[in-house]
């Protein structure tokens, strides 16, 4: 397999380097992952992290915040789907929700006090485009009246080709919304059909011409590889179609095939699915496509044209991560609105309730719906700062770390730079006096060099809950 360097030079990587590779492991949206996090940390640890915050903003200010607000509503079920969703075709469902999302974030003004500054507002679920016009309205003042978008925020949601029309992407950029995230996965009417989502390549083409139109400074679309049905040519086709297309970001996701975690996985065949080598296959034509569409390789499973903001910031080390991937956003506290959403506040990590009746009686008692969370330790700020710089800047300096830490890296962390020197031999890795810094050729497989530093994934081996890394 021939990988495309900085250059677009060939790394070739041998058979045996590929099934080392071929691993589960986290994408690190936060260290520790959310697996590790504890039902002993609830919502009064919750709420004095909130007025941690609170008393730093008195003090010397805080920065502004992120706001994630998950919509659990679906009309139907993908089959390859993951995430905390409630299949229904009943629309009012949506009522008693926005009432407790109205709870919810009356419980956090009330602390942190109305008109806390956001520069990163997303909509994301199961289907935000489950809510009508007038509901979206409705949320969109809501947080409007309790919070205050800064000028420049990013505001973005993710759109259901099926539940949308020009119409409503005209509606939401009357709202505010400046970024828009399509789910598209394949459009092989095959693969379509073997994971339930039927979506025309001309109906998602259609919106995307219309979201140009309205002048979103940000057009996602997301893709899967490794799907029943899925073949190299086809998925080759479907790569071709998205440049015509023509987003400013690409996701490219690796399915990972969880049934005994995931209901509706089981209605995916085992026999259906990719052999491994079709699927690195895939990745391999996908990342060469996209490449020669003029698209930058931002890391792992990102890919913008040179003049996004992502892309730029990549260029000039600015490059981020959080729960919804990278970001050109500085490190800063998010706050998870909403069924089943995670959130971070100072050196906490959270997650509420992942069903709605449980969610909802947590609120109807005037409490936060938190149900586990991490109170992160010293020595997880510090693994957490490796892997981020590993994982945005390709590159962890040593002095920036020991400096910021007070640890020296090499004595500090001896059987992580140990595993190290393998990757070095494989060419993911250099390490030097100052720094280790990830390759061209590692940048592709910058989860591997990360996982080297997760100590919690190196002491149990248990890696089966995460996607593979190919």
């Amino acid at each position: 397999m021939k990988m495309p360097g900085h250059a677009q030079e060939p790394f070739v990587l041998t058979d045996a380097m590929l099934r080392r590779l071929d691993m589960p492991g986290p994408r690190y949206t936060s260290y520790p992952t959310a697996d590790r996090f504890v039902e002993a940390f609830g919502a009064p640890q919750y709420r004095q992290a909130l007025r941690q915050r609170a008393e730093g903003a008195v003090v010397g200010g805080a920065p502004p915040l992120s706001i994630y607000v998950h919509i659990p509503f679906c009309e139907s079920l993908c089959y390859y789907c993951a995430c905390n969703k409630v299949i229904t075709k009943h629309h009012d469902r949506a009522r008693p929700y926005l009432d407790d999302l109205r709870t919810e974030i009356e419980l956090h003004v009330a602390e942190l006090g109305r008109g806390q500054p956001v520069s990163q507002l997303h909509f994301g679920g199961g289907s935000p485009t489950f809510l009508s016009d007038a509901e979206l309205d409705e949320l969109m003042a809501l947080l409007r009246r309790s919070f205050r978008l800064v000028e420049g925020a990013e505001v973005g949601i993710e759109v259901d080709p099926r539940t949308a029309t020009p119409e409503r992407l005209r509606h939401l950029s009357a709202l505010g919304f400046n970024r828009i995230s399509f789910g598209v996965q394949d459009f092989d009417p095959a693969v379509q059909e073997a994971v339930h989502r039927i979506q025309p390549f001309e109906m998602v083409r259609d919106l995307v011409a219309e979201a140009r139109a309205l002048g979103f400074e940000s057009i996602n679309t997301d893709l899967i590889y490794g799907l029943p049905k899925q073949t190299p040519e086809s998925f080759a086709r479907t790569v071709a179609q998205v440049a015509e297309l023509h987003p400013h970001r690409i996701a490219l996701y690796s399915y990972a095939h969880l049934p005994q975690r995931f209901k509706p996985q089981r209605r995916i065949l085992s026999i259906d699915l990719p052999h491994p080598e079709k699927r690195i296959r895939m990745l391999e034509s996908a990342i060469a496509g996209f490449l020669a569409h003029g698209y930058v390789y931002i890391g792992m499973d990102h890919f913008a044209l040179p003049g996004d903001s992502l892309a730029v910031a990549k260029r000039q080390g600015r490059l981020h991560r959080n729960f919804q991937g990278y970001s050109t956003q500085p490190d800063c506290d998010l706050i998870g609105l909403g069924v089943s959403s995670i959130g971070r506040v100072g050196a906490t990590y959270s997650q509420n309730a992942k069903t709605l009746q449980e969610y909802h009686d947590a609120l109807a008692q005037g409490e936060f719906p938190i149900v586990r969370g991490l109170a992160l330790t010293r020595d997880d700020i510090v693994r957490r700062a490796i892997i981020m710089a590993l994982m945005c800047q390709g590159r962890a300096e040593y002095e920036s770390i020991e400096l910021s830490h007070l640890v020296r890296m090499r004595e500090a962390f001896a059987p992580e730079f140990e595993r190290l020197a393998s990757l070095q031999e494989m060419g993911l890795v250099e390490m030097d006096d100052q720094a280790i810094q990830v390759t061209a050729l590692g940048w592709y497989f910058v989860r591997a060099v990360a996982m080297v530093f997760d100590k919690n994934l190196q002491a149990d081996q248990v890696r089966e809950r995460f996607s593979r890394i190919i």
